[in-house]
């Protein structure tokens, strides 16, 4: 079998690659260290003493303590905002966390001083964010729009073009690498009981990402070497294919010039901070902020209070990263040819790169972003075959590394596997306090923001928006409530 000859080449590579295939560490710019911490702190001038006085920002909700120590002077603006700032720390780097920092900063006035404090011992994109296939579309593997699919769609794509923008912004001497590539995904149908219900679902799609259902000629016009053993397949032109490290650290730069934006204007009032740290016990940080915002995926579970009493269910997935031999000439992948799903998704990176997954390994407590060379002959033992069903010159292909991550995988509901969202006092203070008068004495709310599962992509935009609103304004009602009725029923 051409697959088992594959597995044998590739294999003998595995023991080099396995101790040289390291996890990216994130390139913090404009950065200083102190006691393990990154640190971002704008060092513009000082505010124009000529501009208005400042207005109080209708978010700050948190009114004891960002009221308490203004001082009103019309002498200089800068001796307006004396106040303390209002503090966040945002636990994680991923997906979730950096689009809470960026609405965060959106979302206050540029009047409102604040300073977040994200908190991630790996660094921006450390964890599953960082590894995940980047494949970005609004719909089910039956091609039906997801919960709340044209939201979440619209806020992502919005994310990704200020993340491109941040991008572009860098000094024009470093090279420019693609954070997304717009050629579409295929989803070959290979299921007989899926061909009527695939078609029948197509007829119903955004206009910002068309569903066309194609037979396997017009399928093969867009990419030659693709099987489609049922003549049917969906094809996704708007779809897009995202590079989640790339990306990730875009959107950090897009936090951090944001911060110097203001400051150039004449607002000296936001500051982020990156700390290369665990927390792990909420209550270490109470007191500290205004608000702690846990968006730790699955290690939300390993934080003292909350253990045990989220019902999230962890998954780890292993994706293998792919190159096309210099020596094998004429099977380039396509510029223009889009992406692949099926038991296994081809997310294209190039005319010669490729990354190949996922496996699924539930309930496991393997964290480690490395993978032994064990678990990777298993997993290509597993996906190269369900590649080859649908991609036959993935053989030509050889194995360069592979990755790992865990998924924080949601319960199902009548809305689909959708992420948990909601302020969760209430199990800290009462189930994982230790002190349940803590409460009282401390002006920090606690909040989650996990549960995003294979779909971190598509959710992030949308309900980091929300939760960064919910979190200004202390109201939880501004969440939908399918996000936050797991707390009701957790009992």
């Amino acid at each position: 079998m051409f697959e088992n000859t594959l597995l044998f080449r590739m294999s003998s590579s595995i023991i080099f690659f396995f101790f040289s295939y390291t996890v990216m560490s994130s390139s913090i710019i404009n950065t200083g260290i102190w006691s393990g911490c990154f640190f971002f702190r704008n060092n513009k001038p000082k505010p124009n003493p000529n501009k208005s006085l400042p207005r109080f920002s209708r978010n700050a909700k948190y009114s004891s303590s960002y009221m308490n120590t203004m001082v009103l002077s019309s002498s200089s603006h800068s001796s307006t905002i004396l106040e303390q700032p209002l503090k966040f720390a945002v636990l994680g780097a991923g997906f979730a966390g950096l689009s809470v920092v960026w609405n965060l900063l959106q979302h206050t006035s540029k009047d409102s001083r604040v300073c977040i404090d994200i908190y991630d011992e790996i660094g921006i994109g450390g964890g599953a964010s960082g590894i995940s296939g980047g494949l970005l579309h609004p719909y089910s593997p039956k091609a039906k729009l997801l919960w709340k699919g044209s939201e979440c769609w619209k806020e992502s794509l919005d994310l990704l073009n200020i993340a491109e923008r941040a991008n572009a912004s860098k000094d024009p001497s470093i090279e420019t690498q693609n954070l997304v590539w717009r050629r579409g995904i295929l989803r070959p149908v290979t299921n007989t009981k899926n061909v009527d219900i695939l078609k029948e679902n197509s007829q119903n799609f955004l206009e910002s990402c068309r569903l066309l259902s194609i037979d396997k000629y017009g399928a093969q016009k867009l990419v030659p070497d693709i099987c489609v053993p049922l003549d049917s397949a969906i094809y996704m032109p708007q779809a897009v294919n995202v590079h989640p490290p790339r990306y990730l650290q875009a959107l950090f730069t897009a936090c951090k010039n944001l911060v110097n934006d203001m400051a150039t204007l004449g607002y000296d009032t936001k500051e982020i901070n990156l700390l290369q740290k665990s927390v792990h016990s909420l209550l270490e940080l109470s007191g500290e902020y205004d608000a702690v915002i846990v968006c730790l995926g699955a290690k939300a579970d390993m934080v003292q209070e909350l253990s045990g009493r989220i019902p999230l269910r962890t998954c780890r997935g292993v994706v293998t990263h792919l190159e096309l031999p210099h020596d094998v000439m004429g099977k380039e992948y396509g510029d223009r040819s889009p992406s692949i799903l099926s038991d296994a998704w081809l997310a294209i990176q190039g005319p010669r790169n490729l990354v190949l997954g996922s496996t699924w390994d539930w309930n496991s407590r393997n964290y480690s972003p490395h993978v032994s060379a064990s678990e990777t002959l298993n997993a290509l033992e597993e996906l190269i075959p369900k590649a080859s069903a649908v991609y036959s010159s993935v053989v030509n292909w050889e194995f360069t590394g592979a990755r790992a991550g865990v998924r924080s995988m949601p319960p199902l509901t009548p809305y689909g596997s959708i992420p948990l969202l909601g302020c969760v006092d209430d199990i800290i203070f009462h189930d994982g306090g230790n002190n349940l008068n803590h409460k009282h004495s401390s002006k920090t709310k606690y909040w989650l923001f996990g549960g995003l599962g294979a779909r971190g992509l598509l959710y992030h935009g949308w309900l980091g928006k929300l939760m960064a609103q919910a979190v200004l304004s202390c109201d939880e009602s501004l969440l939908p409530s399918e996000l936050t009725s797991w707390r009701k029923t957790r009992h």
